[in-house]
């Protein structure tokens, strides 16, 4: 039984043949594709006919990520360099790349012995139902008879030309960074034989992030060290590296429109106003402001939609989106947390050089092969989407707040920014470290480079014991207290 986006629940055929599951999915290592199938004692193989086009599907994947348009080829691309918008760090989710704090070095004596990075997709193109929806209201505000506004003029001769989902230039140079630095901060782990072993959810933007990424890791090596993309996770399959396997987990709707009725209000009085005619509503603001962002990162120069809104605007639109991940996602989703089980079980037995203990989203066919999971290695890379990310942070106890968001009063305090935590090409980074005259060992989690202070494992410095850290994530290795099973009951 080929495993899907469902509990582990066979169907009457399956029943009937044993409580084992026939599990397939396929590795790409070393650019060949190894197709890995189970044959538990109780458990028929697949058929030949199904077994064959998962085949022909994994060529054809490989043909297609061969054509792939965002990718590395030949000359590197330039270092990302910082936007010149004052508020590119007030746009939530669709931030570009920045770091929050500058890398600190472990304490004197301590080393890096293994790096775990999870890392989102380079900046993109709005999605297709992100781009319809700032399509429908771009057309209101089109629709003016006159704009009275000067800022307004530059949309009597404006054409929307953005694309669709796909990595932008930014978006591509922002992994290939992201390879270079790693390389040159964990450069002392990094050996023939032992090279990153990447994966990468299976979505065109992520699987090119992970490609840029281990371009820029072989370029910043001179091309002694070339890593490959080791396994894509298909998302229709399980998938710990997507958040497609809760289908009862409810979403953020209440909370963001009760927000948007409060600071969208005077925007749509102040630009109705200036473009009579338009008709605009509360809905539109959010989706015009995204226009700043987008257009930003696609054309690398300040968008003329940017200058249509105030910081305080920006600051309400950053709002916006944390109301979206922590209702969605986070702590304020009963179904939140636990669709980042998976990885954080996946983390644990990478720490510990054992093998996975998880009955959540991991296919648990791939994370039983030394192949497709090894435990061997210095540092391991993940490329996903910020839903899944957010998902794992409030597994792991990340980004606590005292209370839950105000959907009315945003609280100047919060620690859950999501342009901090999630921005494009945004990355966590798990060191686990070795300190001298110590028979511990410590784990040490950074976020963009800030180091997370880790209380729920009694962290010091930004340092916890291994063992304290594995015990502190009982959420974790209890598949979500029964938060799982709620995904499809």
């Amino acid at each position: 039984m080929l495993e899907r986006l469902a509990p582990q629940v066979k169907t009457q055929e399956t029943q009937s043949l044993g409580s084992d599951d026939c599990e397939i999915g396929f590795a790409l290592s070393d650019e060949k594709e190894h197709v890995m199938l189970s044959r538990p004692t109780r458990c028929i193989c697949i058929r030949i006919l199904e077994f064959a086009a998962l085949v022909l599907f994994s060529s054809l994947f490989l043909a297609w990520l061969a054509l792939s348009s965002t990718r590395t080829t030949g000359a590197p691309f330039p270092a990302a360099s910082p936007l010149s918008v004052d508020v590119d760090h007030l746009w939530a989710q669709y931030s570009p790349y920045f770091p929050v704090a500058k890398y600190k070095p472990l304490p004197r004596g301590c080393k890096v012995s293994q790096v775990n990075i999870i890392q989102r997709h380079g900046s993109r193109f709005p999605t297709l139902g992100a781009g319809v929806a700032i399509q429908v209201s771009l057309a209101r505000l089109l629709r003016a008879r006159n704009f009275t506004d000067p800022r307004l003029a530059f949309l009597a001769n404006y054409t929307y030309e953005l694309g669709q989902d796909d990595l932008v230039a930014l978006g591509a140079s922002e992994s290939f960074s992201a390879g270079a630095l790693q390389f040159e901060r964990y450069r002392d782990i990094v050996r023939h034989g032992n090279l990153p072993f990447v994966r990468a959810s299976s979505s065109k933007r992520v699987v090119e992030s992970a490609t840029n990424w281990t371009a820029g890791f072989a370029s910043a090596s001179n091309e002694m060290f070339k890593p490959k993309v080791s396994l894509i996770l298909l998302e229709y399959l399980n998938d710990t590296l997507t958040n497609k396997m809760c289908p009862n987990a409810g979403n953020a709707n209440e909370q963001t429109h009760h927000w948007q009725s409060i600071f969208a209000r005077p925007i749509v009085h102040r630009l109705n106003q200036a473009a009579p005619g338009a008709n605009l509503v509360d809905i539109d603001i959010p989706y015009l402001m995204s226009l700043c962002p987008f257009e930003t990162v696609a054309k690398r120069t300040k968008s003329h939609f940017c200058d249509l809104f105030t910081q305080q605007e920006f600051e309400a639109f950053e709002y916006y989106g944390d109301l979206n991940k922590f209702y969605g996602f986070g702590y304020g989703q009963t179904l939140g947390r636990v669709q980042g089980v998976g990885y954080v079980n996946e983390l644990l037995a990478r720490l510990t050089g054992k093998p996975v203990q998880d009955h959540t989203q991991t296919n648990r066919t791939l994370d039983s092969s030394p192949v497709t999971f090894p435990l061997n290695r210095s540092i391991y890379v993940d490329f996903s989407h910020d839903n899944t990310m957010v998902a794992i942070y409030a597994a792991l106890g990340l980004f606590q707040q005292p209370k839950h968001l105000d959907p009315a009063h945003p609280d100047p305090d919060r620690t859950w920014m999501v342009s901090r935590m999630v921005p494009f090409s945004g990355r966590m980074v798990t060191e686990k470290v070795q300190c001298s005259g110590k028979t511990d060992q410590f784990v040490r989690i950074l976020v963009n480079d800030a180091v997370e202070p880790l209380e729920f494992c009694g962290g010091k410095h930004g340092l916890c014991e291994l063992d304290a850290f594995v015990q502190s994530q009982g959420y974790a290795r209890s598949d979500g207290a029964g938060d799982f099973e709620k995904c499809f009951a």
